[in-house]
């Protein structure tokens, strides 16, 4: 087991506050990041990047692993943050933000950018290419509020395809998640509909905030505000045809980011609350399966 934040479960240290069984609060994010929406863990450097939604800046947030500390800011430079809901990476450590919130499901300017890996060393930067598209199955602008299926809010990368889990802000919430696929390739595509995921019926409790990868590529963890659902066993270049098995974290905060450390150790952010900050968390697939 690594050092640093690699080793932090399995030391009982008192300024570590445990809030449930599964959750451990490794530290408070630093003021300046007051909603975080997305992040993505960097093994080699130990840093956390993340961005924060709409109404806040173009920038992309370096934190030091193991203490929280801000240690760089990237602005991009060619891109508005319109609703940046989510930050994925693939296998070469390239990042991707999803400008993809869409609370109304009324936007017509939905994308990804890609940002290069060495672009995060300076302090602003130029996206690589843009991605926009578009939800074929979406006819209206906006649908009626029982078909709100059109928000996002967790994407990941995976054999050079996107997979976006669509956000449910519909009336009669039944924990319908659309599953869209995308190339990632610069241009203007149409997002392809291969499936449905259903979590479960409550509104507040079962609407997916984030996604993410494990390093093997072989499970993807969905959060929920207090659970998560972890998908396994695909195959076949889709990442539907598994298993999907759900895990109550037993605590409820706004939990909208979500990134393995590795094959089993996972961090989890959520927005503060008005008189609080934001807070980063971490669990591990055994703590969560081993939970009675």
């Amino acid at each position: 087991m690594k050092k640093g934040i690699i080793g932090l479960m399995g030391i009982v240290c008192l300024a570590c506050q445990k809030d449930s069984s599964v959750l451990t609060v490794q530290f408070e994010l630093p003021k300046k990041i007051k909603e975080i929406s997305g992040m993505v863990y960097m093994s080699q450097a130990k840093m956390i990047w993340a961005l924060e939604d709409s109404g806040n800046d173009n920038v992309l947030f370096g934190l030091d692993a193991h203490s929280g500390d801000l240690k760089k800011t990237c602005t991009i430079t060619n891109a508005t943050n319109i609703d940046w809901e989510e930050l994925t990476k693939d296998t070469q450590g390239n990042v991707y933000i999803g400008d993809f919130g869409n609370n109304d499901n009324i936007r017509r300017d939905l994308c990804i950018y890609k940002i290069g890996a060495s672009k995060l060393n300076a302090s602003s930067a130029k996206t690589d290419y843009k991605i926009s598209f578009s939800f074929p199955e979406q006819k209206e602008l906006p649908p009626k509020k029982s078909a709100l299926l059109f928000d996002t809010e967790a994407f990941i990368e995976w054999q050079g395809y996107f997979y976006l889990f669509t956000k449910n802000r519909s009336k009669n919430f039944d924990g319908t998640s659309l599953v869209y696929k995308i190339r990632n390739a610069a241009g203007v595509q149409q997002a392809q509909l291969i499936g449905k995921i259903k979590t479960c019926d409550t509104y507040n409790n079962c609407q997916i905030t984030g996604a993410t990868l494990s390093p093997d590529k072989s499970k993807i963890v969905l959060l929920c505000h207090d659970k998560v659902f972890l998908l396994s066993g695909f195959k076949g270049g889709t990442v539907l045809n598994g298993t999907k098995t759900l895990f109550e974290l037993g605590h409820f905060s706004q939990k909208e980011s979500i990134a393995f450390i590795d094959n089993n150790q996972i961090l989890l952010a959520d927005e503060g609350e008005k008189k609080g900050r934001s807070k980063m968390y971490l669990t591990s697939l055994r703590q969560l399966k081993s939970k009675p």
